[in-house]
């Protein structure tokens, strides 16, 4: 079982594998305290609105679909303290 802190550390790893299938206990201080796991067909909602709706997640403050000014473009695998090196100069 994997603590917080490793879960913290390497979480999108944890995340990929729970939706691969696996059910990840994850414990704090030695106590078993979440679960990650995959969703089903029925929690998964199939569209945004079923999710939003759901409150199992917060709906877009843009509607319109653009791109807030000023939004940047990078590689997922960037670090972000190298982004905003970068930004600042």
């Amino acid at each position: 079982m994997p603590t917080i802190r490793t879960v913290r550390a390497d979480l999108a790893s944890h995340v990929r594998r729970a939706a691969a299938g696996e059910r990840i206990t994850v414990t704090v201080g030695g106590i078993p305290s979440a679960v990650l796991g995959p969703l089903t067909v029925g929690e998964a909602g199939g569209s945004m609105d079923a999710l939003v709706s759901s409150g199992r997640v917060v709906a877009p403050r843009r509607t319109d679909g653009r791109v807030a000014d000023g939004a940047i473009d990078v590689w997922g695998t960037a670090r972000f303290d190298r982004l905003i090196g970068e930004i600042r100069g």
